[in-house]
């Protein structure tokens, strides 16, 4: 050691550590986008299929991802719906997508067809892939393919659909049609397997619900609901998503959006969706389930993508704590409906809260208008547990430990001394009085480091536990007035 003469400081570390910030409710939607009509159309394919794509904005997720909207778009592309929901409808940021669908694997090719040319444009149709498109001036195998370029051009109209414009001095020019061949783009072709994904050994890369393991690594955020419209309506599909929600990175945890399906082949009646529920098997705490569709003007849209949005503004309500209920807030709705567009509407006292009673939340139309109904996760009635079968409760035990991780990661490794072991309860002891105290919790949370939790063997391999005793508080899901007829207020007659 150098000599030493004067006055000197040091450090030591602080006593109470900040809790890290973990937003509650990040959705990552899963699905399949027109990637086509991104801003950059079909290049740089890398970061648009299979690729966590993260947004804070309307046009920036327009611009990445494509949008499509009216008819049966919303059937064919799943995502822009998520994207229309999340920031027009309910302005929630940020939000993750990942599109599975691939041009260069979902696509059927279309036959040379002759095209007629108006004003020196031929529209080709929705969902063209740009490069493939071959120009013929003949319907001949042999005849030679024009130049683009220089014969003709091709774009997007407002509609969405391709077109081919002719070229001044090009071939086409003076002639009253093309023969054109393509390939399109197919999401029928997009099944189950690509929603669920895996690991794929040729490009030595995750796909689909597997990337949700890494969005954390990539983005330092914390996923909080992991919506799939349409396919989660599908049991495979849902079973991955309860997953991959039950254990985000191995560590965190998120809640699984789950709709019942409403079309021919699903649930048409309230009085069946309980069955399908069971049958399926959506039956876990981290899920929570819907039924039926919610149509707002000529947009129907996935009752998950639109509580999906609602989580979100009603945790910004509350300081971006899930404390609350997303139940009894109003949906961006006007009609609830099957999955062809049939209304339906469902009686509160007795319909509605029949699928509660069985943990299916649905919309009702009551005091201020069309609200989401429904306080209980999929575990619910056979898990009465509040902290697994109430959603506010499930979700503020998953946002409390993604927090504690967060926080105290830095802290692993360090010596198992007293200090240490006190300066993790005492900050998280001031961060859960904090809570109470704006009463996100009830009681007196507290954190211990309890001997029976630490058997000496353990603390021998280097396992600490400290046990977290906290109460969020319940729904009041049900208020009762007692009336009574009080016959002595009658004396007051003779006053």
């Amino acid at each position: 050691m150098a000599y030493q003469h004067g006055v000197y400081v040091s450090e030591v570390p602080t006593s109470l550590i900040s809790p890290v910030p973990c937003d509650s409710a990040i959705p990552v939607f899963v699905g399949t986008a027109p990637i086509h009509l991104s801003q950059t159309g079909l290049d740089d394919l890398g970061k648009k299929v299979n690729y966590p794509i993260l947004t804070y904005q309307y046009d920036e997720a327009v611009n990445k991802l494509g949008f499509a909207r009216g008819g049966d778009r919303w059937r064919k592309y799943t995502l822009p719906q998520c994207i229309y929901s999340q920031f027009a409808l309910f302005a929630v940021a940020p939000a993750i997508f990942i599109n599975v669908l691939d041009p260069g694997v979902h696509k059927t090719a279309v036959a040379r067809a002759p095209y007629v040319i108006n004003d020196g444009q031929a529209v080709l149709g929705e969902d063209v892939i740009l490069d493939s498109v071959v120009v013929t001036t003949a319907n001949s195998d042999g005849a030679p393919a024009l130049v683009a370029g220089t014969d003709y051009s091709l774009g997007w109209n407002r509609d969405g659909k391709a077109v081919l414009n002719a070229i001044e001095g090009g071939a086409l020019a003076a002639l009253p049609s093309a023969w054109v061949r393509f390939n399109i783009i197919d999401p029928t072709l997009v099944t189950e397997y690509d929603i669920i994904g895996g690991y794929n050994t040729q490009t030595q890369s995750y796909e689909g619900l597997e990337l949700i393991n890494g969005i954390f690594q990539k983005y330092r955020l914390v996923v909080g609901e992991i919506v799939v419209p349409r396919f989660s309506q599908n049991a495979a599909v849902a079973a991955v998503m309860y997953a991959k929600a039950d254990s985000v990175s191995g560590v965190f945890k998120a809640m699984a959006m789950v709709d019942i399906p409403s079309g021919s082949e699903g649930v048409r009646d309230y009085t069946e969706a309980p069955e399908w529920k069971n049958q399926k098997n959506l039956t876990y705490d981290k899920e929570i389930v819907f039924w039926p569709k919610v149509r707002l003007g000529d947009d129907i849209f996935d009752m998950s993508v639109q509580v999906a949005g609602l989580m979100g503004k009603v945790d910004n309500e509350h300081g971006n704590v899930p404390v609350a209920a997303f139940s009894n807030h109003n949906l961006q709705m006007d009609s609830c409906v099957l999955d062809d567009g049939t209304e339906i509407g469902l009686d509160l006292y007795t319909q509605a809260n029949y699928l509660n009673g069985e943990g299916i939340a649905t919309a009702v139309n009551w005091i201020g208008g069309w609200r989401v109904w429904g306080v209980q996760t999929a575990a619910y009635p056979a898990n009465t547990d509040i902290k697994d079968c109430m959603i506010p409760v499930r979700r503020m035990f998953n946002w409390i430990g993604n927090t504690l991780i967060l926080t105290y990661f830095q802290k692993v490794d360090i010596p198992m001394t007293k200090r240490n072991i006190e300066t993790i309860i005492d900050s998280a002891n001031v961060w859960l009085n904090g809570l109470a105290s704006r009463e996100f919790l009830v009681g007196h949370p507290h954190v211990e480091f309890d001997p029976d939790d630490n058997p000496t063997t353990d603390l021998l391999a280097g396992i600490a536990r400290f046990h977290v005793y906290i109460s969020p508080p319940p729904a009041m899901k049900e208020i009762e007035f007692i009336l009574e007829y009080d016959v002595s207020q009658l004396e007051t007659l003779f006053e």
